[in-house]
C-alpha cells in the first residue's frame, strides 16, 4: 500500500492525541521549521489541554507549547503522537 503524502499546512488545525492513552494534546496551530532545509522541528499547540499542561512540554519564546514533530507517528484526521517519544 502507498504512503499518502501530506502537506505540512494541512496539519494546522487537526487534534493531536496520544498514541499510547488517547488523550487530547490540543490544535496545531502552526509549525515551527528550519527555514533553510524545510525540516519540521516541532507542532505549535493553540488551545492545549490539562494532559498537555501535566507533560510540562517544551514552550517556545512566546510561551506556546511545542510537541517535537519526532513524536508524530500518523497522520489522518488526526494527528497521533507518542508520549514516550515526546518526554
Amino acid at each position: 500500500m502507498a504512503e499518502e503524502r501530506v502537506r505540512s499546512r494541512d496539519l494546522i488545525g487537526k487534534i493531536l492525541i496520544s498514541e499510547e492513552s488517547g488523550k487530547k494534546f490540543g490544535v496545531v496551530g502552526d509549525l515551527d521549521y528550519i527555514v533553510e532545509s524545510g525540516e519540521l522541528i516541532n507542532l505549535v499547540l493553540v488551545q492545549p489541554t490539562k494532559h498537555a499542561g501535566e507533560l510540562n512540554l517544551q514552550e517556545d519564546d512566546k510561551g506556546r507549547t511545542l510537541v517535537p514533530f519526532s513524536a508524530v507517528k500518523s497522520v489522518g484526521d488526526f494527528v497521533i503522537v507518542s508520549e514516550k517519544d515526546i518526554i
